[in-house]
């Protein structure tokens, strides 16, 4: 009598493969891959902190991107970690000047380069909106 093989093929298991039986990758290949990948930054203006105290330097009118035409309000913030950063300020009218102390939020203002945090209304010594100048 005659023994079928395929029957006897499915009652063994296949064995796993082995790391060696694995295709291995040259270096040459492995480099060429790793070489056009860029490393990912993580965008951390206020290095992880929800909300950061600084004092303003300089208060800016900033121009937006080309389909925008307002001008934007915005200050040169020196924060207590010592970064220097333009802050945008939201809302009609403030009245920031020079030395006065603000607090900043991460909040990036798409249409113009540059700005990442916004000022907080209400808290040192910017005022709410619509309260009137002092």
């Amino acid at each position: 009598m005659r023994r079928e093989k395929t029957s006897r093929r499915l009652l063994t298991p296949t064995p796993a493969p082995t790391p060696a039986a694995c295709r291995t990758i040259s270096l040459e290949t492995l480099h060429k891959r790793l070489q056009n990948r860029k490393p990912y930054v993580k965008k951390r203006p206020l290095d992880g902190n929800p909300q950061m105290k600084g004092v303003v330097l300089k208060t800016l009118i900033k121009k937006p991107k080309k389909p925008n035409s307002a001008n934007r309000r915005c200050c040169l913030v020196r924060l207590s970690n010592g970064k220097e950063m333009v802050a945008y300020i939201p809302g009609e009218g403030h009245n920031l000047q020079e030395h006065n102390i603000v607090l900043v939020r991460v909040g990036r203002l798409r249409d113009v380069p540059g700005v990442k945090i916004k000022c907080i209304r209400g808290k040192y010594d910017l005022s709410h909106v619509g309260e009137e100048d002092t």
